[in-house]
Formats: C-alpha cells, sequence, structure tokens
C-alpha cells in the first residue's frame, strides 16, 4: 500500500522532467540569438523567416540545406550578408530551426 503514492510521485516527477526538457523552434531562436539578424516577416540584416520560406517553400531538398546553412554559415545567397556560423547550434537544433523557418505562411498571408 505505501509503494503505491511513491509510484505516483515517481510518474509525477518523470512526466514534469520530460515536460521542462522541450524546447520549442521560437525558445531555439532565441536561445541562439536568431533574432539579432533576422525578422519574422522582414529583413533586418538576414532576411525575414517569412522570405527564407517564401523562396525555398516548393523546394524538397531545403530543410537538410536550410540546417547546413545554419551551421555552417552561407555567403551570397541573399546578396553581400554573410550568415555567420553557428557551430553553438546542434545539428537536431538546426533542423528543428530550419523546419520551423520553412513552415512560415506565404508573405501575401500575413
Amino acid at each position: 500500500m505505501k509503494l503505491l503514492p511513491i509510484a505516483a510521485l515517481l510518474l509525477l516527477f518523470d512526466s514534469a522532467s520530460v515536460a521542462v526538457a522541450q524546447t520549442t523552434p521560437v525558445d531555439l531562436l532565441r536561445k541562439n540569438g536568431c533574432m539579432a539578424c533576422h525578422g519574422l516577416v522582414h529583413k533586418q540584416v538576414g532576411p525575414g523567416f517569412a522570405q527564407i520560406a517564401e523562396r525555398y517553400r516548393n523546394d524538397p531538398e531545403a530543410p537538410p540545406r536550410l540546417a547546413e546553412k545554419i551551421r555552417n554559415g552561407s555567403v551570397g545567397a541573399w546578396g553581400r550578408v554573410i550568415m555567420p556560423r553557428q557551430s553553438l547550434v546542434s545539428e537536431a537544433d538546426s533542423r528543428v530551426l530550419a523546419t520551423w523557418v520553412l513552415s512560415q505562411p506565404p508573405l501575401a498571408k500575413r
């Protein structure tokens, strides 16, 4: 009988740790400083996320390529502005960010 409350507490703590461990794409944007250069819709230093989504919307190869650009940087894709390498962003996080960026709605529907 005494084990039942203990088991219930263990389940509660286990599910709470899972909830805390989940990171949203917006959390990743903030954590990695993406908003310092990119706007949600329009260009700041680099293109807005909606602009990126618009350019690559129908490209099935875009998600892995964009994830690679996030981690390794790029030059010339959007003019002379350099996308610096983001080596502190994990491969998994770069895939999450790329998928989120590409999921932004078309510019005309905003």
